[in-house]
């Protein structure tokens, strides 16, 4: 192999980029659009269903006992250095980072001296926290909040806990001891039974400086939907209740509390016929904050 090639394979391995990475800078975004529908997985969203309880009464639900079994393991792996990253209980060998979001949670750290304060809601046993702890490093002060179900927090308080990520049943019992200046909501507004009005108005009384939707699956035609999920077997075998979400009405809705968008982003998860993963960065509009 010609010493070029040696060197961009090194390159390459070095960086962890794969194939996907290299073609989504390269090929042509009709070409790109195909990959991503592939990269989804197999994740499919079946139906249109006039409550959240009829989609519910057709699933097994996130809250089985072997899927947080199986979290746990993969959480304990990262946290020990054993593996690089784990999402959706999912180990993989080099972390797959979304930029924006770290790019975000650096740039209000900037903003407010280095300190950092993350309330990460459903944030699992806190995978964005370990997704991007190599920066979060060299920050002076660091707490990230995970709020969950009962069932993880306690998993994380015995098992993961430490004086940076702590994990909170509800947000009221978060800000009774944080001020959070970013709120994360990685695919998890899609998965909350009521609407996401209900969520945002109960995220938006922190007054953080910025809210990042990551990871949210969004209608192509804007129109929310009530579907059923089917997880990949790969992942574990669940079905879900889950929305498609109208970005349009995301968006309106924060605005409603201050909020306006500075970014929204392809995120991971590719896209299906009918939705497209999307992420979107948000800053409340009376501080006079700069744009990322």
């Amino acid at each position: 192999m010609a010493d070029w090639a040696v060197g961009l394979e090194g390159y390459f391995q070095g960086n962890c980029m794969s194939i996907k990475t290299i073609a989504r800078d390269w090929l042509p975004p009709a070409v790109v659009r195909v990959i991503g529908r592939l990269r989804s997985g197999g994740i499919r969203f079946n139906g249109n269903y006039p409550t959240w309880e009829e989609a519910a009464a057709e699933c097994t639900g996130y809250d089985d006992a072997p899927i947080l079994t199986k979290v746990l393991e993969s959480t304990l792996k990262v946290k020990r250095g054993e593996a690089a990253y784990e999402r959706d209980s999912v180990l993989f060998e080099c972390i797959e980072y979304v930029w924006p979001v770290t790019a975000a949670i650096m740039w209000v750290a900037a903003q407010s001296g280095g300190r950092l304060n993350v309330l990460d809601f459903g944030g699992a046993l806190g995978s964005s926290y370990f997704q991007n702890r190599a920066f979060l490093a060299s920050l002076p002060e660091v707490r990230w909040s995970v709020i969950e179900q009962a069932h993880y927090v306690s998993a994380g308080r015995e098992h993961i806990q430490d004086n940076t990520l702590r994990f909170y049943t509800s947000v009221d019992d978060c800000l009774a001891e944080n001020k959070p200046n970013a709120i994360l909501l990685s695919s998890v507004l899609e998965y909350l039974p009521e609407s996401i009005s209900y969520y945002l108005d109960i995220v938006g009384k922190s007054k953080a400086e910025i809210i990042i939707v990551d990871r949210s699956p969004v209608a192509f035609d804007q129109v929310e939907k009530i579907t059923v999920q089917k997880v990949p077997r790969q992942i574990y075998k669940a079905t879900l209740p889950c929305r498609l979400i109208s970005s349009k009405r995301l968006i309106d809705l924060l605005k409603a509390l201050n909020y306006e968008l500075v970014i929204q982003y392809p995120s991971i998860g590719g896209s299906g016929s009918n939705f497209s993963y999307q992420g979107f960065i948000f800053k409340r509009i009376d501080r006079g904050m700069s744009p990322v």
